[in-house]
């Protein structure tokens, strides 16, 4: 019977454990995650109006629940957990599933300053990361400058916009709704450097930021008009042939009456975060840019500052080492041959990756499967070799003596009671539990 650890319950680690059992009728999967909670992005990264990406958690709870695989969550692996050679020696394979755990910087003076935060931040923070912290993102601000023109950015600018009646339905935290209920920030500035034709957003979500009640979307016909592609954009692929569309009509739209407004703003470089009063932001700098002819843009010398009193980052994401993992710094992934962990070049047997850890922060969720299912063709290739080496029992049972005390399928089905419940009594429907001791006292109620 082949053993499998899979690190990380998030959709790469999910449809990895899927490949596994559907695969190989006999191969027994343990997913490993650091949170209590399964699903990772999906849970934590998807934003709470979106439900129909939030149902996919219906989907890889299947997974989760089969007969083969466990779920066993709270188990942190590497620094300050179970190390990687003790997982070698529990299962006849590991498979990191770990994403990419942070972002990339902008590398501008004051991006540091208070007022200033990756996106990430506070997408954990209105989805109840319980890593996240509550310093008052929205607090005192009035205009907010989102830097980035992907689905994320998107997102942020939507959450900033959105009115209590909107959000109180979706199972964001009641700290994170109430703050933004009581939000006054008016103006959302959403700049990238480079023009239409090149944003990352999908049609999908650029359109919702024009169905926003009370919102008004402008658009510069004359940043727009920098951009070749925008003039003539019967070259472009289908999808950014649709973004420009929604652009043009946005910028062409009179003007209304509105109590917020979303400025789309192109061919913006940011150089610098500029401090006010209290050392908080104040405004960004941004330098004009010209596209280069070479799919690049270059700067003009010539600046702008937009105010701002919080400022969002969300230019990326990328990954970092594992204790007792190889890692290359270039591409923030770890260095593999068809998911097989490369050291210094030659494969390691039983050691293996998949998702964003293995390819980088690329895809959309479905990009996941095909990804899993090439990494468990290869760990399936191995098996025989791996199963020469005798396993000392379950690992189940060596994690708990050890000193490791998962919360199992049924400590999480407890979290999810606690939340139905939370959201009853606020009047609201399931709203999430938001930080470590309410989680794991919420878990623990499933062995009481």
């Amino acid at each position: 019977m082949l053993r499998v650890a899979v690190v990380g319950s998030g959709p790469s680690g999910c449809y990895t454990a899927q490949s596994l059992v559907q695969l190989d009728s006999s191969v027994r999967v343990d997913v490993l995650d650091r949170l209590p909670c399964p699903y990772g992005l999906v849970r934590y990264g998807v934003a709470p109006d979106h439900e129909k990406i939030k149902s996919l958690q219906s989907n890889l709870r299947t997974v989760l629940e089969h007969e083969r695989v466990r779920f066993l969550g709270g188990v942190r692996v590497g620094e300050d957990g179970v190390p990687a050679t003790r997982l070698r020696e529990l299962y006849h394979a590991v498979v990191y599933c770990v994403g990419a755990a942070t972002d990339r910087h902008l590398g501008v003076p004051g991006e540091d300053l208070p007022g200033s935060w990756s996106a990430t931040e506070f997408v954990s923070w209105y989805s109840a990361h319980p890593d996240a912290v509550d310093d008052g993102f929205v607090r005192d601000a009035r205009s907010a400058v989102v830097i980035g023109v992907g689905n994320v950015a998107v997102d942020v600018a939507r959450m900033l916009a959105r009115g209590p009646a909107e959000l109180s339905p979706t199972d964001m935290p009641q700290a994170a709704l109430s703050a933004l209920a009581a939000s006054r920030v008016t103006e959302v500035h959403m700049v990238g450097r480079r023009g239409p034709s090149q944003a990352r957003f999908t049609t999908k979500e650029l359109r919702e930021l024009g169905a926003l009640p009370d919102t008004e979307v402008t658009v510069d016909p004359r940043e727009l008009a920098l951009d070749p592609a925008y003039l003539d954009p019967s070259a472009l692929p289908a999808a950014a042939r649709r973004n420009v569309e929604v652009l043009r009509g946005w910028a062409t739209a009179p003007g209304r009456s509105a109590a917020r407004r979303i400025h789309m703003r192109f061919f913006l470089r940011p150089v610098e975060l500029l401090a006010g009063g209290g050392e908080r932001v104040a405004a960004v700098r941004f330098e004009r840019t010209v596209p280069d002819g070479q799919g690049g843009v270059t700067g003009t010398g010539r600046y702008e500052d937009i105010a701002a009193q919080l400022v969002l980052r969300s230019v990326g994401y990328r990954g970092v080492p594992l204790e007792g993992l190889p890692f290359d710094p270039a591409t923030c992934t770890v260095p593999h041959l068809a998911g097989r962990v490369l050291r210094e070049g030659t494969v390691v047997p039983g050691e293996y990756v998949a998702g964003w850890i293995k390819r980088g922060p690329t895809g959309v969720i479905g990009t996941n499967r095909p990804c899993a299912k090439e990494t468990v063709t290869s760990l399936l290739e191995d098996a025989a070799a791996l199963l020469r080496r005798e396993l000392p029992g379950d690992p189940l049972a060596a994690l708990r003596a050890e000193g490791t005390e998962p919360v199992e399928w049924t400590g999480w089905c407890a979290i999810e009671r606690a939340e139905t419940e939370l959201g009853v009594s606020l009047g609201r429907s399931v709203v999430k539990l938001p930080d470590w001791e309410s989680l794991l006292a919420a878990a623990r109620r499933s062995t009481s």
